[in-house]
């Protein structure tokens, strides 16, 4: 069995400078869209403090199984049985439970993660990591880089178009570049709303502002994201890299 991220092929973090932008909903689509593409792929929940993959993927009520090695993820799609997750959310009994947790205790659980899930031969692994940029996250790039650095494949950046959090990608795309992360492009998420009746869209801020952004700093710009009563989503398919 084999454990740990250094059989995956492909790894991808997904990041946001901010809280609220919907990144772990980005990520859930992404790793949904991919796997629709019949590759095998690990959807890894490590927002130890605020884990909301579970919930987006209808895994509220889940447990992961122990194995000699260490975790079993959670089989997301029983029926194609392509789609693995893990999360902090598994392992407590209490789901209303706070993880207050100190730097060096959090730090101990990502390398647990990156290196007790028995995660398989993965054709992608998407990362779903905490807002911001934090002792954490530099954890969580040295860790990678430590198990699996030919398979880190880099950063897919979460924004919402709004000033403040154009202000804060801009401090998320430094911190990238001084841990060595390459940016495989920015996502504008929460462009506008979609009526479910007219389909006409309403822009909720000012949009535009992530992809001026990306064309600023020569990163590729993926898409844009609309809020629907349908959760649609427009970004998943740049498979370049598989």
């Amino acid at each position: 069995m084999n454990c740990g991220i250094g059989t995956v092929k492909n790894i991808f973090v997904v990041t946001s400078g901010k809280g609220g932008v919907g990144k772990s909903t980005i990520a859930c689509r992404l790793a949904i869209g991919l796997a629709k593409q019949n590759l095998k792929v690990g959807l890894l929940d490590l927002d130890l403090c605020g884990p909301s993959i579970p919930r987006i993927m209808g895994l509220y009520d889940a447990n992961v199984q122990q194995c000699s090695e260490g975790w079993l993820p959670v089989v997301a799609d029983k029926a194609a049985k392509n789609i693995f997750v893990m999360s902090i959310a598994f392992l407590v009994s209490d789901k209303d439970a706070a993880v207050a947790w100190r730097g060096p205790r959090k730090n101990a659980m990502i390398d647990q993660f990156l290196s007790k899930v028995c995660w398989g031969q993965l054709d992608v692994l998407v990362i779903d990591t905490p807002p911001g940029t934090s002792d954490e996250h530099i954890s969580v790039v040295e860790k990678i880089q430590e198990y699996a650095s030919d398979c880190l494949r880099g950063a897919i950046v979460v924004s919402t178009p709004q000033r403040v959090a154009i202000c804060d990608i801009r401090r998320q795309l430094t911190f990238c570049s001084k841990v060595g992360l390459l940016v495989v492009g920015l996502v504008e998420n929460m462009s506008g709303f979609e009526c479910p009746n007219c389909k006409e869209s309403f822009n909720l801020f000012a949009s535009g502002g992530v992809e001026d952004l990306a064309k600023e700093k020569g990163i590729d710009f993926l898409g844009e994201r609309f809020l629907s009563t349908q959760d649609s989503c427009s970004i998943l398919y740049f498979l370049f890299f598989v």
